[in-house]
């Protein structure tokens, strides 16, 4: 277990701690936007990312606890705090993060409609909730919660890390309406998940001895692929970095967008991400726990020849009733499909500028839109409503402010910023602004900067 968190933080540290990127997302006309709406209006002729350094997103979350509620220098002992915490939880709280490192992105146009857009990116995707009845039982035993029936149900989470070899095409149908696609192979080199358990303990008093024990309806699956060769986990860092590109876990899926101009002035945009699956038949281990089992403690009988007589028949008859048995047999799991919708008004000065083809583009220097945002996670969707002010200084810097209500924060003030110097062209996006004055004590936050070459 100490190998397998050091390699976690080791996937965290080196990726860089995104999921909701929505400071992004139409923004600029930046070949990032691509990658969250594979039909977003580009208007130039090809492009290159720096490599490594094009698309850098990090994004953390914790929804029902924060790092200040352990730590905060409040003369509490910390032992009172973590019981308060963990009477805040609720099942549906829980911590994710997501980070994304671009290793190739580039695009060219195919004719004057068409766009072809492809690259290369690892990302490390996590979700985990808080099993709030057994941090209960943990932190204060069952001897407070006589008659209470502790449930397996909450222990449920969810981790990928994995390369992403990806193309997409746009197709400008007319001046209005423009579609999109993009195709996915998935290489994934590391995924745990557990989901769907049921189980319940509970202590009632006995009738035999002082209480009861019952364990009741265990059903708990725990799933692997990635992690353990030959029944020893895999430390070596570079076979995990390796099996990101065409390793033996592969999976498919796609992504689908459309951009339409209701009015010159009024736009409509939406997509549908990372629809698809990955096949793990490769160093994969599986656990499974089922059973029921009753339990009214020991009468010792003191025998210097037997004194652990009467534990290995307790113990014994728990691995009868329930039993824990390991296979290794391949498994499907599904991506995190994510849905963007957004409409956006422009106005303000109108303005030209040159493009792929020679003529000159008509836009308007401000703009104002909504944008709504739901990812599918293991327990229930997760909903994100953005309120978002562009505005471009001149045809070479662009800014957008956004105001974001989530599951973390009803004040998530965002801002981004791209300048083109020439070709070259940089942008960096922040999230949570308000709160990175005090780390310890946010809930959410998040970064996306990359460099890029564009073409005119």
């Amino acid at each position: 277990m100490k190998k397998l968190i050091n390699l976690v933080l080791f996937f965290i540290v080196f990726q860089t701690l995104a999921q909701n990127k929505q400071i992004l997302y139409n923004f600029a006309e930046l070949p990032q936007t691509l990658l969250l709406n594979p039909a977003s209006e580009v208007n130039y002729k090809f492009h290159a990312g720096v490599p490594l350094l094009s698309g850098i997103s990090s994004d953390f979350g914790s929804k029902g606890v924060v790092l200040s509620d352990i730590f905060a220098n409040d003369n509490r002992s910390i032992n009172d705090k973590i019981a308060e915490a963990i009477g805040n939880l609720s099942y549906r709280d829980f911590t994710k993060i997501n980070t994304q490192i671009e290793i190739l992105n580039a695009g060219f146009r195919l004719k004057d409609d068409y766009y072809l857009s492809f690259g290369f990116y690892q990302e490390l995707d996590a979700i985990g909730y808080y099993p709030k009845d057994a941090l209960d039982f943990i932190s204060e035993g069952n001897a407070p919660h006589i008659n209470r029936a502790f449930s397996a149900a909450g222990i449920r989470y969810k981790a990928d890390f994995l390369g992403v070899l990806h193309a997409g095409i746009s197709k400008k149908v007319d001046d209005k309406l423009t579609i999109g696609g993009r195709f996915k192979i998935y290489s994934s080199a590391l995924n745990v998940e557990s989901n769907n358990n049921t189980g319940l303990f509970t202590t009632t008093g006995g009738t035999n001895n002082i209480y009861t024990h019952y364990l009741t309806d265990v059903n708990l699956k725990f799933k692997t692929s990635g992690l353990i060769e030959n029944n020893e986990y895999i430390t070596d860092v570079n076979s995990y970095l390796k099996n990101t590109f065409f390793g033996s876990n592969l999976g498919l899926g796609i992504d689908v967008g459309v951009t339409y101009r209701i009015t010159p002035q009024l736009e409509f945009s939406g997509s549908i991400l990372d629809l698809g699956f990955i096949n793990h038949k490769k160093n994969t281990k599986n656990t499974s726990i089922t059973g029921n089992f009753v339990f009214e403690g020991v009468a010792l009988e003191f025998d210097n020849d037997n004194n652990f007589e009467n534990w290995d028949e307790i113990d014994q008859r728990f691995q009868d009733e329930i039993p824990i048995t390991d296979d290794f047999e391949s498994y499907i799991s599904w991506r995190p499909t994510k849905l963007n919708l957004a409409l956006k008004y422009s106005f303000g000065d109108y303005r030209s500028k040159i493009c792929y083809d020679n003529t000159y583009k008509n836009f308007y220097t401000d703009a104002i839109g909504v944008q709504l945002y739901n990812v599918f996670r293991p327990l229930s969707s997760q909903l994100a409503l953005t309120g978002f002010y562009e505005k471009a200084i001149t045809n070479k810097i662009h800014t957008k402010v956004t105001y974001t209500v989530d599951d973390f924060s009803y004040s998530n003030i965002g801002a981004g910023l791209s300048i083109q110097l020439g070709s070259f062209n940089f942008y960096g996006l922040v999230d949570n602004l308000l709160e990175y004055g005090d780390l310890s004590s946010t809930n959410s936050a998040s970064f996306q900067l990359g460099f890029n070459l564009i073409f005119n």
